[in-house]
């Protein structure tokens, strides 16, 4: 089983990378392969609808200059996706919605290949405005047919300054479970994802 953490952050070594690194760390003691991936601060466009996903049908982005069709490659092959993003202005960094964006439309445009995935959406907050990040990032899943778990609380940890999560007992313990809910689930629905419901029309 192949876990994907994708870091929205610009920040190198920053809150968000610390809350995910925490939800990986349950995944890869259970013997999953995990990558953490950073698409914070490296240019990645927006979608701009023309379709030609649906055309092509290549799993690809027919915008092909930047690390797009990388990531998405990597999106493809995974059985669970962890999104991570700080919290900007009560929503999800300029990249991670570039992400959210291209991945669920192409993932549609070919088959739904997202369909019966495990996606977790992951936050760093300074205060305010979390929940509002974690539900950009989980309506990409849900609208792709994901399986979404959830844990002890939000998928957040509190923080501004670099490190601060360190510090945020109950966020850190809620990536903890997550991580192992994810783990579960994997091994739960890992014989049945071939009888995974065909949507309707």
């Amino acid at each position: 089983m192949y876990a994907l953490a994708i870091n929205g952050s610009p920040r190198k070594g920053g809150n968000t990378e610390t809350l995910l690194n925490a939800a990986l760390q349950p995944l890869a003691e259970a013997g999953w392969q995990t990558e953490l991936v950073k698409v914070g601060g490296k240019p990645v466009r927006g979608c701009i609808a023309c379709r030609k996903c649906w055309d092509k049908q290549n799993m690809q982005c027919v915008a092909h200059k930047d690390l797009f069709n990388e990531v998405f490659a990597k999106m493809a092959k995974a059985d669970a996706l962890l999104l991570g993003s700080p919290t900007y202005f009560t929503d999800v960094s300029s990249e991670m919605k570039a992400i959210l964006d291209r991945s669920g439309y192409v993932a549609l445009a070919n088959g739904r290949v997202f369909q019966g995935k495990i996606g977790a959406a992951v936050v760093a907050v300074r205060r305010a405005g979390a929940v509002h990040v974690y539900d950009t990032i989980n309506h990409m899943f849900l609208m792709n047919q994901m399986l979404v778990p959830g844990s002890t609380y939000w998928n957040l940890g509190i923080g501004r300054d670099k490190g601060d999560v360190a510090e945020d007992t109950e966020g850190l313990n809620n990536m903890k479970n997550l991580g192992e809910t994810i783990a579960w689930l994997g091994a739960a629905i890992a014989p049945h994802k071939e009888t995974f419901p065909a949507p309707v029309g």
